[in-house]
């Protein structure tokens, strides 16, 4: 039986006041000294946000290709879906198209499947991390995982329908349930994307049907770009003539044109849409404040690059006066992450800083800092953890 969210919240406030510390895997984890809050239900994910579902992975669990889904990173604008009936489930394909559809879930399972391995990362992600400090959830850096989605093109559904010459951006609608007179969460992204081959209509993930915070029965998935493009709980897709004109495009999911200082006004002309990731790398072990032995520590982490192909990564056991190339794993996908590692041999005890940063096939290097927006996106500044030997 489905607990009331009054009952949810309790069940979380109560676990929030019990938990006096924090586990050591979590805590290194989250600036600004926050605790992190246990989430019932989800060993290990810690809460972000009361009032919906946000879930955070801590990145000590970023050591494998694909990541479990019970450690894959939770985001959520508005309330989740109530409990429904999926046989009644349908999906509604209209707008600047030829013949509108109404699909079933056993209609999406009849079509061909694709399956699309895609490291899925909120825009947000490392928000918590930017100075000044900005609105919003405070991500620490595990706002991001790499599943394995499989579904129908996105394409094949658009061909079905026929799309108009007309049509210029695809729309997708979610089944969230929207709190007061807060916008729906509604977003669209432009023809050429849903056309690509890669784009689907995702019903699994790692090779189980989507389960409720991943978008059950269906969600869009929109490889290479931020997460919010790839649309949980879907029930329609509309062709426009241009894009979607709300909330959750404008202002949301922008970035000013120009670098902007903090408190500097930003007019909506002089901003342009969060599409493709940024190069990125993180360090998933050791963690930071972590004490080790003297003698030889595999470092060993994550990085992505949107669309993009990760090329290299480097590391750095010095605070960035040196940088040495580290080994990437064998496994490889165009849009999902790649697992590297670095045997470092200490040279005596004391403290250090440990530097990650990853090249990509358009040349793109992580920055020491992040381009500051208000919005705090995009953050992919070089990563670094602080260690000491023993």
């Amino acid at each position: 039986m489905m607990k009331s969210r009054r009952d949810f919240l309790q069940q979380v406030s109560g676990a929030a006041f019990a938990a006096t510390a924090a586990p050591s895997l979590l805590a290194w984890a989250f600036p600004q000294g926050q605790e992190p809050v246990p989430f019932p239900g989800e060993p290990g994910m810690v809460l972000r946000s009361f009032r919906f579902v946000d879930l955070e992975s801590p990145v000590a669990y970023f050591n494998t290709w694909l990541t479990p889904v019970s450690h894959f990173f939770v985001r959520n604008h508005m309330h989740e879906p109530m409990q429904f009936d999926v046989g009644e489930w349908k999906l509604t394909v209209g707008g600047e198209v030829e013949k509108p559809l109404i699909l079933t879930l056993v209609d999406l399972h009849r079509m061909a499947t694709h399956s699309v391995v895609n490291t899925l990362e909120c825009a947000g992600n490392g928000r918590g991390l930017y100075r000044p400090q900005v609105p919003g959830i405070q991500w620490g850096k595990g706002a991001v995982g790499t599943g394995r989605f499989s579904g129908p093109r996105l394409r094949d559904v658009l061909n079905r329908a026929g799309v108009k010459p007309s049509g210029r951006h695809v729309m997708f609608r979610g089944r969230d349930e929207v709190p007061g007179n807060v916008p729906p969460f509604i977003r669209s992204i432009p023809l050429e994307k849903a056309l690509d081959g890669d784009t689907l209509i995702a019903t699994h993930m790692n090779g189980s049907p989507l389960t409720k915070h991943h978008g059950f029965p269906a969600r869009g998935l929109v490889p290479g770009w931020i997460g919010s493009a790839s649309c949980k709980w879907l029930t329609e897709i509309k062709v426009l003539d241009s894009e979607f004109a709300g909330n959750f495009m404008n202002p949301g999911y922008r970035l000013p044109n120009q670098p902007v200082k903090p408190g500097q006004a930003v007019k909506p002309e002089d901003t342009h849409p969060v599409t493709a990731l940024n190069v990125k790398s993180l360090i998933s072990a050791p963690t930071d404040g972590t004490a080790i032995r003297a003698g030889q520590t595999t470092v060993h982490g994550v990085a992505w690059a949107g669309e993009a192909d990760v090329t290299k990564v480097e590391i750095s056991t010095d605070g960035g006066a040196n940088w040495s190339p580290t080994r990437l794993g064998h496994e490889q996908a165009r849009y999902a992450w790649r697992l590297w590692s670095y045997d470092w041999k200490t040279a005596k005890p004391g403290d250090y800083t440990l530097l990650s940063r990853a090249t990509d096939s358009r040349g793109r290097t992580q920055p020491a800092e992040a381009i500051w927006n208000p919005s705090g996106y995009l953050n992919n500044s070089i990563d670094q953890v602080r260690v000491h030997v023993e």
